[in-house]
């Protein structure tokens, strides 16, 4: 079977009930391609947008790691697991929860911002060489170190004051790192009452809207009709957060052959300390080069030969 060579970033709609690994894996078979990446775990039950890295793209998961992510949530007020979410065992529940939807808004507006977030034993991070979610399955429980994250936008979509168990769907928009099912026991907590995390949709990734997503049957019709090309993001473009900058022609070579770069040669003005995408006069793509803090020399960081 021949190997195929596509590069960028392949927008996938993940279904439920595939880990990512299973994604990458179905989307190798279905490219014939071996280079692939995913830029950011989603447990089985979780749904949306994960993109995938192929071929020479993968060089750039870190960047795309990095961006904010949206999600769209429904927790459950009155009910709490060993996991956080309704996959685990009920440890926690009451009878009856009296919550209002302007008790809700009040709780919601005071998570937006700088949060502070504990792990949850059932996450793929590591404590002495073994990932949490092993300990948990072994009954264990270790202490985790609180970690902040930062929430940019929180907001209700829905209240269902159910008499036994209320359910609130919000939307958020969070940093790299930030554990939905945690925030959604830490809104329960500060209404007073256990909850968990009912379901989860990611809906924006790596600045990737849900509209712009494929999924795995789709990703084998295009590469079926030899299309799948025009459903893939440039890998420049994927990382269109970097400001963009433009070397003299006469230093396209040195910069290719991943030489340090004078600021003098590159237009327009950098920034000491930033990292920039660089492109030749004729808008190839180069890579991913540095300024120096102190000399505002221009160095490689990911580069890019042309194919």
């Amino acid at each position: 079977m021949n190997q195929m060579n596509y590069e960028g970033i392949l927008p996938i709609r993940k279904p439920v009930g595939f880990t990512s690994h299973d994604v990458v894996a179905k989307s190798r078979g279905i490219l014939r391609m071996k280079r692939i990446g995913h830029t950011g775990t989603l447990d089985p039950a979780v749904t949306g947008v994960l993109p995938l890295c192929l071929g020479r793209a993968t060089r750039m998961v870190e960047y795309l790691q990095e961006l904010p992510k949206e999600y769209e949530a429904t927790l459950i007020l009155g009910v709490a697991t060993d996991t956080e979410d309704m996959s685990g065992n009920v440890v926690e529940s009451v009878d009856h929860v009296s919550v209002t939807e302007e008790q809700v808004r009040d709780v919601l507006s005071k998570f937006i911002g700088t949060i502070s977030q504990i792990p949850p034993m059932y996450s793929a991070l590591k404590q002495n060489g073994k990932r949490l979610y092993e300990l948990a399955r072994e009954g264990k429980t270790v202490e985790r170190k609180a970690r902040e994250v930062t929430i940019h936008e929180l907001e209700m979509i829905s209240f269902q004051p159910d008499d036994i168990h209320p359910r609130i769907s919000f939307r958020t928009l969070c940093s790299k790192g930030t554990y939905i099912r945690t925030l959604c026991v830490d809104i329960g907590r500060a209404l007073g009452v256990p909850a968990a995390m009912e379901e989860l949709r990611r809906t924006m990734s790596a600045g990737i809207p849900e509209d712009q997503c494929i999924t795995l049957e789709q990703l084998a019709e295009y590469v079926q009709s030899g299309t799948l090309q025009s459903h893939l993001i440039p890998v420049d473009q994927a990382v269109h957060h970097l400001p963009a900058h433009t070397v003299q022609e006469e230093k396209v070579k040195a910069a290719i052959q991943g030489q340090r770069l004078s600021s003098s040669v590159v237009e327009p003005d950098v920034v000491k300390g930033s990292t920039i995408r660089l492109y030749g006069p004729d808008q190839q793509f180069l890579g991913i080069f540095r300024v120096d803090e102190s000399t505002g020399a221009v160095t490689p960081v990911k580069v890019f030969h042309p194919e």
